[in-house]
């Protein structure tokens, strides 16, 4: 089965923080072929509101960003809004910073999230984790990102892996692609350029140095279900941005459908 090509709205969030816009940022996305979303950044809008767009523009969504403490505390609910949207993946964006600086720190998050992975599953959904790369320094004698990966349970804790962030953290995003077989649905593909200043700064899919080649095959052969276009800065108009990238990630998938 092919892997399912769409957008993470973070992108385009200036343009869905009401109905009304996101009604028409809908419309932009099935208009140059994307019917695939991440949802994030979006509102405040009522869910029902979000979930009445979703199948008004026959939108899948594959993956959230929620708040975590809003995971914790309210989880039923949650999950509940995500059903209306046909959604089985609550996402995080990151690791929220009072767990960041030091081994405790972590582990004390690695036990919060199995016990929320573990309720998640027990009520359909599955918990998923979007790195950056503060992940690649050390805590203690492993770096965070080690210790997601090896210290946390298969079955509970799953993976948004960014292939920028990895290459900003100075993995290689193949690798980590690969390591994280089986616990992957959805990843970001977000390119990596170096900047007139020299230093790295986002790109349109297809434009900047990563090897988002390699990056696909790797997630056609580990049963990656979903890859969606995210860049966190644009500088052109996001909507364009994404247009180009969808276009590109098109001929990627083209070329390496194996």
């Amino acid at each position: 089965m092919s892997i399912k090509l769409g957008a993470q709205l973070f992108t385009l969030r200036d343009y869905i923080k009401t109905y009304e816009d996101t009604e028409k940022t809908f419309a932009y996305l099935n208009s140059i072929g994307i019917n695939v979303i991440q949802i994030s950044g979006i509102g405040p809008i009522e869910p029902e509101k979000v979930a009445y767009l979703v199948d008004k523009y026959n939108m899948d969504v594959c993956v959230t960003h929620t708040s975590f403490d809003r995971m914790l505390a309210e989880t039923e609910t949650v999950v509940k809004e995500h059903k209306m949207m046909h959604c089985d993946t609550l996402g995080i964006g990151a690791m929220p910073d009072k767990y960041r600086d030091s081994e405790e720190g972590v582990r004390e998050f690695i036990k919060l999230t199995d016990e929320l992975g573990r309720k998640l599953r027990d009520l359909g959904a599955q918990f998923a984790y979007h790195n950056h790369s503060f992940e690649f320094r050390k805590v203690g004698e492993k770096r965070i990102i080690d210790m997601l990966i090896e210290d946390t349970d298969h079955d509970n804790f799953n993976f948004i892996l960014d292939t920028y962030w990895v290459q900003h953290g100075g993995g290689n995003p193949v690798d980590y692609i690969e390591k994280i077989a089986g616990r992957m649905k959805v990843c970001h593909f977000k390119d990596y350029k170096i900047g007139d200043d020299f230093a790295p700064t986002f790109a349109e899919v297809g434009t900047g140095n990563l090897n988002l080649d390699a990056c696909y095959r790797a997630c056609r052969d580990t049963g990656v279900g979903y890859i969606v276009i995210e860049q966190d800065i644009c500088e052109i108009d996001p909507r364009e941005s994404m247009a180009i990238s969808y276009e590109n990630l098109k001929k990627i998938a083209e070329r390496n459908k194996g």
